[in-house]
């Protein structure tokens, strides 16, 4: 049973643990409860930790009533918030998995900046949500520690490869949860979840204490039920980090989503290129639903192209497994991880590697060596990195006419587990409305617009020029001011 403690949104949370409407401990033990209950139904965590989540808590409300004592408002933004991080992100002192064997029983020494940010502004962790291995999936079923399941049917996928962070915002199991998105791995399972996720510009929120898939593609995320919600936490996360040569020193702007507004001047682009044949007419139907109630707002609907968006499903799994091929190299056996004893050091490597990757981490792998081998890399690799070009051009022209870019998510909402499990190529297909913004470094915001014939959530996904995260907030919090597919809960019991 959802308790009247879970089903608040953070912006909620927050407000009611500053009037002092209930305890940190209180709302802790809340969700600590949920996830409990629900566990065991969804597996969305691969490790908890609840006593040092309480014992956190207990400090939170020390320094709440230390501040009514004195009449203070100077209290930590988030302070006392329940959050959950994807286990490729690290937090000292707890496990990094990355969903793989070969790093089960790594713990890691230091936090990612994003993740202490949020740490420093009062949040904290109770544990690290499910993933596909390293990040490379579009389900969760990757996973060397089993696959989680859709809180909205659990016969289903929840999406990857940040699944375990999205149906944990979706079963409120926490308000918030960190993940990553290479080619869709935040906005894919925030729609197939109905939550609320961006993934930013690249080079806005620092990926220090991100495990490495594509160094160029990766980003850090949140998922929340609002976008009022998830600008808080964006607003937190974002900035520059010395520690990562690839955040951008450009000042984050203060969004502020507390009244509501509509959308007269602002310019939304619709691309013919994401209405493909096969697309699953349900998700057609709400997007374009979607995109008419933006149109009430007061926004105009422009019909726009971005005619390179068919090589972006080529291009990205040539240059995603080839910088994975690169990245995962440094898992040897010989620093940390896991290690089969062997005499002969190859052999060691071997017997490591072949034991701690699964096959889907393997297939990468093997796909990009072979993009970045003697003979193939300009064929290959080169040319990829060409064509990715092209498709950042077409964006850079598109946002000369339009603010904001209106398309769906994926082509079909959760399909069921093990459905692509032996199909590859059709796994890949999932991402295909995702993978053009990773390869653009545009930012893009994934929110649920409805529910297909089977009650199944369907979202939308708003593209925005570079840095322009503030636009993507403020469009989705007006749509969710009028709307309220945000508020549906899974009836999970």
């Amino acid at each position: 049973m959802t308790s009247p403690l879970t089903s608040l949104t953070v912006t909620e949370m927050l407000a009611a643990l500053r009037a002092g409407d209930f305890s940190c401990r209180e709302l802790m033990t809340a969700h600590l409860e949920r996830i409990q209950e629900l566990e065991p139904k969804l597996h969305a965590f691969i490790s908890l930790y609840p006593e040092r989540a309480l014992v956190a808590a207990d400090a939170a409300d020390a320094r709440y009533i230390a501040a009514r004592k004195n009449d203070s408002s100077d209290l930590p933004a988030l302070l006392g918030l329940p959050l959950a991080v994807k286990d490729l992100i690290t937090v000292a002192g707890m496990r990094c998995t990355c969903g793989s064997k070969i790093l089960e029983n790594f713990v890691s020494p230091f936090t990612a900046t994003a993740v202490q940010r949020l740490i420093d502004a009062g949040a904290i962790v109770v544990g690290k949500t499910n993933t596909d291995e390293f990040a490379m999936g579009s389900s969760t079923e990757s996973s060397a520690y089993g696959p989680t399941f859709n809180p909205w049917d659990i016969s289903r996928v929840p999406g990857g490869s940040s699944g375990g962070s999205a149906a944990a915002v979706a079963a409120r199991m926490v308000p918030a949860a960190i993940g990553s998105d290479t080619g869709g791995s935040i906005r894919q399972p925030a729609s197939f979840c109905g939550v609320t996720g961006i993934k930013p510009t690249y080079g806005r929120i620092s990926r220090y204490g991100l495990v490495a898939y594509g160094s160029s593609l990766d980003s850090m995320g949140v998922f929340n039920r609002t976008a009022a919600d998830s600008a808080l936490l964006f607003g937190i996360m974002a900035g520059h980090d010395p520690l990562d040569a690839t955040t951008m020193d450009v000042p984050v702007p203060e969004i502020s989503l507390s009244e509501p507004h509509d959308l007269k001047g602002l310019r939304v682009g619709v691309p013919r290129e994401y209405f493909i044949k096969g697309i699953q007419p349900d998700v057609a139907e709400r997007v374009k639903e979607a995109v008419e109630t933006l149109r009430s707002l007061g926004a105009a609907v422009v019909d726009i192209s971005l005619p390179h968006t068919e090589y972006a499903l080529p291009v990205y799994y040539l240059i995603a497994p080839a910088e994975a091929s690169a990245n995962l190299a440094r898992y040897d056996s010989v620093r940390f991880g896991l290690r089969e004893p062997e005499d002969q050091l190859w052999e060691m490597f071997r017997q490591t590697r072949g034991k701690g990757f699964g096959p889907e981490v393997k297939r990468r792998i093997m796909l990009g060596t072979y993009a970045l081998s003697a003979g193939y890399y300009d064929a290959y690799y080169g040319q990829a990195q060409k064509v990715r070009t092209l498709i950042k051009r077409d964006f850079e022209e598109a946002f000369k006419h339009v603010d904001v870019i209106a398309c769906p998510v994926a082509p079909s909402t959760a399909f069921k587990l093990g459905e692509h499990i032996g199909d590859p190529l059709a796994m890949y297909l999932e991402d295909v409305f995702t993978l053009p913004t990773n390869l653009a470094g545009v930012p893009g915001l994934a929110f649920p617009v409805g529910f297909d014939r089977n009650h199944l959530p369907v979202g939308i996904q708003l593209m925005g020029s570079h840095f322009k995260e503030d636009i993507l907030f403020k469009t989705a919090f007006a749509y969710q001011q009028i709307t309220s597919w945000h508020k549906e809960i899974p009836a999970l019991h």
